[in-house]
């Protein structure tokens, strides 16, 4: 249980990072109030990891019909969709649509990164 705490606290500020960056790259199609910062980020790496770790699970099963018509494209669209949901639901964040799909491919590949050091962390050494 602690271990896939500290996990989960690891993802949390990666995904903070992650959203702080995209917002900086993206520019034109965002914006944020520069008056919560650092905090503001955090929240939304808050609410971005809560939103993975509950709802994409769901959404990506009631989705699969989509996704194997597609042959796996659509989960960028429900990567997208998770981002911007988190946008929404964080205070001083705002983003288009269409820079959430680019949002959620850069924070998927920070977890998929996240989550190799992790599992090279929990290997055990020969």
């Amino acid at each position: 249980m602690k271990q896939q705490f500290i996990v989960f606290l690891v993802r949390w500020i990666f995904n903070s990072i992650g959203l702080w960056l995209v917002i900086r790259l993206l520019g034109s199609g965002s914006d944020f109030d520069n008056a919560s910062g650092a905090f503001g980020f955090l929240l939304a790496g808050l609410i971005f990891s809560i939103i993975n770790s509950v709802i994409k699970p769901v959404v990506i099963i009631l989705s699969l019909p989509a996704i194997l018509l597609t042959l796996g494209l659509f989960v960028i669209i429900v990567n997208g969709l998770m981002v911007y949901l988190a946008v929404l639901i964080t205070p001083g964040l705002n983003m288009s649509f269409i820079n959430s799909v680019i949002a959620g491919m850069l924070l998927s590949l920070i977890n998929y990164i996240v989550n190799a050091f992790v599992e090279l962390k929990r290997s055990p050494t020969i």
